[in-house]
């Protein structure tokens, strides 16, 4: 060691000597480790082995578990569904539906997903034909598919029935809400189908009966009024003459119930109005009937305006004018109600002409 330190290579040794040492000591703590544990783990596996293996209990036996809704199986887990969707069936029977507050021949076919003819063609006994007749509490029948309602009398025949509604007397057998049977309904020309039998006809289509009063109530022509009822005004004289041009007659601009559909007895549009809301005369002009009708209106005013039109105000709460005033346009005339066939608030508004007849009112009024 003195050799080294006088060449100078003394302290270099010592260096070199500590790590070789002390990779030796590393060496053997890790060969130490290894062994220990080794050891352990191969104790640990024969002390197992040479357990006694326990004996079943007499009289006890193990129920074998089903696997769980959450048990892999194939390596796919099922996850349990506490929620079971059943898909909607399609109706196959007529059902009933009673009119409530705010309900329209149309908003009763969007709901059940049918023609608004279908509507009135199932229900002729109680709504014959006639959009404004709906009342709050009535029982409508709803049938399963579009097509109309016919109550069978016993003489008639089957074919020239199905004929009568535009279709074939196979689709009126095949329909399950009429529950017949091919094999025992017999002669289609007399079938064996009881008297007062209600038969659903899908696809049948008819005629509608008209129920509306005579356009043309103006101040020369008081006897087209008395139909009407006890507001006719009988003759008027002279009176204010409009100016060709229409206003709404309600400050709401839109259409709450029906709108105009005359193929369905409803030459007029349902004017969203609350109850008393104002109702103002759409052109100068003079009455002409001012009082209850009888034909499903309630409380009425029609308003000549001495140029050919007339407008028609119904289902108002309060009348505010009488027979023979004259009014000017955008006047006050009446408060909005739900007097006569009306399930809610809202005015019933029409306008005809002397030349046109019953006209959409969306077409001369201005744009909402």
């Amino acid at each position: 060691m003195d050799r080294l330190a006088h060449l100078g290579l003394g302290e270099m040794s010592l260096r070199i000597g500590t790590n070789v040492l002390a990779l030796l000591l590393i060496l053997a703590v890790v060969w130490l480790m290894h062994t220990v544990y080794s050891g352990a783990s191969l104790g640990g596996s024969q002390a197992v082995l040479a357990a006694p293996v326990p004996t079943s209990t007499p009289g006890v036996s193990l129920a074998v578990l089903a696997p769980s809704a959450s048990t892999p199986l194939n390596g796919i887990t099922r996850q349990a569904q506490f929620h079971t969707i059943i898909p909607s069936r399609p109706r196959e029977d007529v059902t009933q539906y009673t009119v409530q507050a705010g309900d329209s021949i149309f908003s009763i076919a969007d709901k059940f997903n049918l023609n608004p003819k279908t509507i009135l063609w199932g229900n002729y006994v109680t709504l014959k034909d006639d959009v404004e007749l709906i009342q709050i509490g009535q029982k409508l029948n709803i049938l399963p598919v579009d097509g109309t309602y016919y109550e069978w009398t016993g003489t008639e025949s089957l074919t020239a029935i199905a004929k009568y509604f535009g279709v074939d007397p196979q689709a009126i057998i095949d329909s399950p809400a009429n529950h017949l049977d091919l094999t025992t309904i017999g002669d289609l020309s007399h079938p064996n189908i009881p008297p007062n039998t209600w038969l659903v006809v899908p696809g049948g289509t008819r005629d509608f009966t008209s129920w509306q009063a005579p356009v043309g109530i103006t101040r020369n022509s008081p006897a087209t009024t008395n139909v009407w009822g006890p507001g006719a005004c009988g003759q008027v004289y002279g009176g204010a003459v409009g100016f060709g041009r229409f206003i709404w007659p309600t400050p709401q601009h839109w259409i709450s119930g029906t709108d105009f559909h005359p193929e369905l007895g409803h030459p007029a549009i349902d004017i969203a109005a609350g109850l008393d809301t104002a109702i103002w005369a759409v052109d100068a002009g003079v009455v002409v009937y001012a009082g209850w009708n009888t034909w499903g209106y309630g409380n009425l005013t029609i308003i000549d305006h001495g140029n050919g039109w007339q407008s028609l105000y119904a289902h108002q709460d309060k009348i505010l004018v009488q027979c023979g005033q004259s009014v000017g346009q955008g006047q006050l005339i009446g408060l909005a109600g739900m007097t006569g066939h009306a399930t809610g608030p809202h005015l019933h508004f029409e306008l005809w002409s002397t030349t046109l007849g019953k006209v959409n009112p969306h077409l001369y009024l201005p744009p909402p």
